[in-house]
């Protein structure tokens, strides 16, 4: 059987939760989360020793320990990825299969130094949000797509990357500018693409599902709600990947994917005038 490493913020909070569990039942029980550190207790929650005796995994006092211990690693901190540097520092140096939990970054630059870290290393690494992989988008069209309107739900911190993800990969990496037109009530960002593709996301709130509306230049639209189990095919991928050693996610797509949040933050502060962004 091999391990897996969780190195997080703080260990009770929703992914921890459930990845253990997902990953037994991937692998069939070839592969077990066994190994824990996290730089802090929850704040309203278990503690991290209490955490891992309730998951059956073992708490060991350092990030060292977990690189050392560990087959894989999955750093997690799915809320705060301005932790995600510091984190994944060793494990990115440790030449062994690393998943990064979303949201990868905060800013472009350090999504780029952790790839390269990662690189000079040869540690295979990705990092992905788990809407990539709802069945209603994988199974969209891609070619002659030119317009896509997204919404969903949460904050733009935190939720805007399971909009953005799905539209890059879909239309690719190559967004030019950025836009924002909403308001505090329900932010919204407009993204121009080369050849003047567009796609649009806005946040509504806890209440709305997130759905996708594409337009191709046939004049063709689908609407795609995601109604499937997207977490199954994401953690088989997790698992697929540490058998592997081959990430399913461009690089550029990821760097691509936190440029246009970064980027959106920017446009949030200067509504209604193009925000360019850096090729």
């Amino acid at each position: 059987m091999k391990t897996i490493g969780f190195i997080d913020y703080f260990l009770d909070e929703w992914h921890a939760n459930r990845y253990p569990e997902w990953i037994a039942q991937a692998s069939d029980g070839r592969m077990r989360v066994a190994y824990a550190w996290a730089a802090k207790d929850a704040d309203n929650g278990l503690s991290n020793l209490a955490w891992c005796e309730k998951n059956g995994v073992q708490w060991v006092d350092s990030v060292e320990a977990v690189v050392e211990k560990s087959d894989f690693l999955v750093v997690l901190s799915p809320d705060h990825p301005e932790q995600h540097e510091r984190l994944a520092e060793l494990a990115l140096s440790s030449g062994k299969p690393v998943y990064v939990d979303k949201t990868f970054a905060p800013d472009r630059a350090t999504a780029i130094r952790m790839f390269e870290r990662a690189e000079r290393h040869g540690t295979p690494m990705y990092s992905t949000s788990a809407l990539r992989y709802a069945e209603e988008y994988a199974q969209a069209a891609k070619d002659g797509i030119a317009v896509i309107h997204s919404v969903g739900p949460g904050k733009y911190d935190n939720y805007s990357i399971h909009q953005i993800e799905p539209i890059v990969s879909l239309m690719g990496p190559d967004a030019r500018r950025v836009m924002a037109i909403g308001n505090e009530a329900s932010p919204a960002l407009l993204y121009e693409f080369s050849d003047g593709r567009q796609a649009l996301i806005r946040l509504f709130g806890w209440e709305c599902p997130f759905t996708l509306t594409v337009q191709y230049n046939s004049g063709n639209a689908a609407v795609l709600t995601p109604k499937s189990d997207f977490f199954a095919p994401f953690i088989r991928d997790m698992v697929r990947f540490f058998e592997t050693g081959q990430p399913t996610v461009d690089p550029r797509e990821t760097i691509a994917v936190i440029t246009m949040i970064e980027y959106g933050f920017r446009a949030l502060q200067n509504p209604y005038r193009w925000v360019d962004l850096p090729a």
